[in-house]
């Protein structure tokens, strides 16, 4: 066994030995990037990035479901990808439906769809629906697919869905302004039900949001490492969870 593995080895050990399990977050999200620039690095086409992206997603969540996280938001596809070539949007979304296919097929998690997928070609819309639909019924750590997803469409999304509703039960545009608050905004996004994020990770270098999660990561710790997606390890992934349970939450107080 080469050295340098035996020190990683030791470091990822003692890494775990010293996570506070007491303070670890319930929700993470991922902003999972970098998997062209990996390709390009590696001198391979750009879907073997995209696969050795999808490959370390699933070993992210299991990472995750390790240390009892009860939901993984991940960003996969966004509005602005779509506006891309439409031959990588094509090798990107075949990526994509494949890796929710083997995430459904594994029977461990609940799968839910976030994101505006009347966007998608119809065919991948149908396969990524049945897939999820397929794993909807497991009762295990929940598992967000952020597909065809911007921060901005998820609020235009919510407010379209909230007029449309208050309009059915016959209150005027002035009536809907006059009792509107926040809580009536999360309760038409993607996320509705659910916790917000307690930790968002992105990788490669990028500090930025770019929108992800707008409205619920307004509390969310952020952790931002400068791994490419497709190398971003275990130790990178306890080192972000170190981070989060040493930092004192405010909730902005």
């Amino acid at each position: 066994m080469a050295l340098s593995s035996i020190v990683y080895g030791l470091y990822e050990r003692r890494l775990r030995r010293h996570l506070d399990y007491s303070r670890l977050p319930r929700h993470v999200g991922a902003i999972v990037d970098g998997n062209r620039r990996w390709a390009r690095g590696e001198g391979t086409p750009l879907d073997h990035g995209y696969q050795a992206g999808a490959d370390k997603i699933v070993e992210f969540v299991g990472w995750c479901h390790d240390l009892d996280v009860k939901i993984v938001t991940l960003w996969l596809l966004s509005t602005d990808n779509l506006q891309r070539d439409v031959s990588e949007v094509s090798s990107l979304l075949a990526v994509i439906e494949e890796l929710v296919d083997k995430l459904a097929a594994s029977r461990r998690w609940h799968l839910q769809l976030l994101g505006n997928v009347e966007l998608l070609p119809e065919e991948s819309a149908r396969r990524l629906k049945r897939a999820v639909t397929a794993a909807s019924d497991i009762d295990g750590m929940r598992i967000n697919i952020c597909v065809g997803y911007g921060g901005r469409q998820e609020l235009t999304d919510a407010m379209r869905e909230l007029l449309v509703e208050q309009a059915e039960q016959g209150r005027s545009l002035e009536q809907i302004a006059a009792s509107l608050d926040a809580d009536d905004i999360t309760a038409h996004l993607y996320t509705k039900g659910q916790p917000d994020p307690d930790l968002l990770i992105r990788t490669s270098g990028e500090q930025r949001l770019s929108g992800f999660l707008l409205w619920q990561s307004v509390h969310s710790e952020f952790y931002f490492c400068d791994a490419l997606w497709p190398a971003f390890r275990h130790v990178d992934f306890l080192r972000a969870m170190r981070s989060y349970a040493s930092r004192e939450r405010r909730y902005g107080q």
